[in-house]
């Protein structure tokens, strides 16, 4: 069975994202996040890149199911996705890029990727989100406790730990 690649341009997604932009100083790390939702929920391999890495940051790491690559300033994200499909071969028929850059489109369409717009995926993306968060929604319980249970947590959390718990010798 073919298992599809989609690979990411971390900075050209994130403007796309409502809630992220570029001059929040956690928007890698709210983007990845949004996107290991996104990877569990749709069972999708991810891998998104990063340029302008701070120095001695560049290198490639999983975060939970996403691959994370953070480009050295030596480079872009536009040319290690390149870099990236290139060493494919036959196999980038199998990836997917995200970019709304047109010369990344291009570039890894000429070579047998399948492309896909930011604005087209970060719609897929509050798509995947929202039905995962309507078919599972957090149960949440408005019942209040009773006289009872209350006494009970109380005496739980003031009772003295059990003897061989205790660091009395």
């Amino acid at each position: 069975m073919e298992r599809m690649v989609t690979i990411i341009d971390g900075h050209n997604l994130i403007p796309k994202i409502h809630g992220l932009s570029l001059d929040q100083p956690d928007d890698e790390n709210r983007l990845i996040e949004l996107l290991q939702n996104y990877s569990r929920v749709r069972r999708k391999n991810i891998e998104v890149f990063f340029d302008r890495a701070a120095i001695g940051r560049a290198g490639s790491y999983m975060a939970g199911t996403v691959r994370v690559t953070h480009v050295s300033e030596r480079t872009t994200a536009d040319e290690s996705i390149l870099q990236r499909v290139l060493k494919a071969g036959k196999r980038a028929q199998e990836l997917i890029v995200v970019s709304s850059d047109h010369h990344i489109q291009n570039q890894t369409r000429a070579l047998g990727a399948k492309t896909q717009s930011s604005e087209q995926f970060a719609s897929e993306l509050y798509s995947a989100l929202s039905d995962a968060q309507t078919s599972n929604p957090v149960q949440t319980s408005d019942r209040r406790l009773s006289e009872e249970e209350i006494r009970d947590w109380l005496d739980f959390f003031n009772s003295e730990p059990p003897t061989k718990y205790s660091n009395k010798d």
